[in-house]
């Protein structure tokens, strides 16, 4: 198991510098930085070619490209470039924006995944019934609804329910502004109150389309192991039906669903754009959009540079679990 992990380590490391280089280039041939630089009153050629000479904009690509991977692999990542805007280092904005987005992400993907497995199983098992066509039906409804949509009813439902609470006399509870920043202060129970009242709603609206993915691959899956030929072998054999699916169906039909959320997760944890633009949340999706906006490379490869190691990172976790679940795979 050891050297399998090498080497998926040692193919993961190329993969990420040409990534980077690729991304990189992208962006450096995507515009100028300091086009806007020009319409601006009392800017000379001069002063244009300073800018350029400062930012390292007048080196090739290639040689841009080393001195930012150098500084980025040594922790120095830069500062925003965006003109009419405070300079901002980019790790701290990078790092802020994920930690952000990854509170909600992981609750979310985590909920997600299980209840979907869950359900997914089940349905496979009583194949046909009215469980099974009820979560059939939802999870297609969820794959037809888009995620923006998804997000608006459930902000909506979240703002009755705060008027309904009101009309009683109590407290709002759900919020759509985000977390504060800082954090919750007060007693204990009051930092549960606001913490679950600003997280439930943007969890809920993840956790309902990942939940539909989820739930009809571990259905698909689970009823083309159930059919197979060595589950029928230890049917025949008088193996009972829990020890059959939990034991020799449940370990192989969660392949597909480990390669699912090992993507799901690395990409919805990159920016979550339209659910942190509805629920008022400050994360990497956020962070994209402003960067793309005011077009700032080095924020941008910032984003893209721990994107690129996120989804890296997430498909060495689901190739290490191919090898915990089917053997064949690491001694292959």
């Amino acid at each position: 198991m050891i050297r399998y992990i090498i080497r998926r380590l040692l193919i993961s490391i190329p993969i990420l510098l040409i990534g980077s280089f690729a991304c990189y280039v992208l962006v450096a041939t995507a515009g100028n930085p300091l086009a806007e630089m020009r319409f601006r009153p009392n800017v000379t050629e001069a002063d244009i070619k300073a800018a350029e000479i400062s930012l390292g904009l007048d080196k090739p690509v290639v040689v841009r490209y080393w001195n930012w991977l150098t500084s980025f692999v040594s922790g120095d990542w830069g500062q925003s470039i965006a003109l009419g805007q405070a300079k901002t280092a980019v790790f701290p904005a990078v790092t802020d924006a994920l930690w952000t987005t990854g509170r909600l992400v992981i609750g979310a993907e985590l909920l997600a995944l299980t209840l979907g497995v869950a359900v997914g199983v089940l349905a496979a098992v009583r194949q046909y019934s009215l469980f099974d066509y009820l979560a059939t039906s939802t999870a297609f409804l969820m794959f037809s609804m888009p995620i923006f949509c998804v997000a608006v009813i459930v902000k909506n439902y979240g703002i009755q329910f705060n008027n309904v609470l009101e009309s009683m006399g109590l407290q709002r509870w759900l919020t759509t502004a985000g977390p504060r920043p800082g954090g919750f202060s007060g007693s204990f129970g009051d930092v549960i109150f606001k913490y679950t009242g600003t997280f439930l709603l943007p969890t809920i609206a993840l956790m309902l389309i990942s939940f539909a993915a989820y739930s009809r691959f571990e259905r698909a899956s689970m009823l083309e192991i159930l059919h197979s030929d060595f589950v029928r072998t230890a049917r025949a054999k008088g193996i009972s039906q829990s020890r059959v699916i939990f034991k020799h169906a449940f370990r192989n039909a969660l392949i597909p669903v480990a390669t699912l959320f090992s993507l799901n997760f690395g990409a919805v944890l990159s920016g979550a754009i339209i659910t942190e633009t509805v629920f008022g949340w400050a994360g990497m999706g956020t962070l994209l959009v402003s960067s793309v906006r005011q077009f700032d490379p080095p924020m941008l490869m910032g984003w893209l540079a721990v994107t690129a190691t996120l989804i890296v990172l997430f498909n060495l976790i689901a190739d290490i679990v191919y090898g915990i679940l089917d053997p064949r795979i690491r001694l292959g």
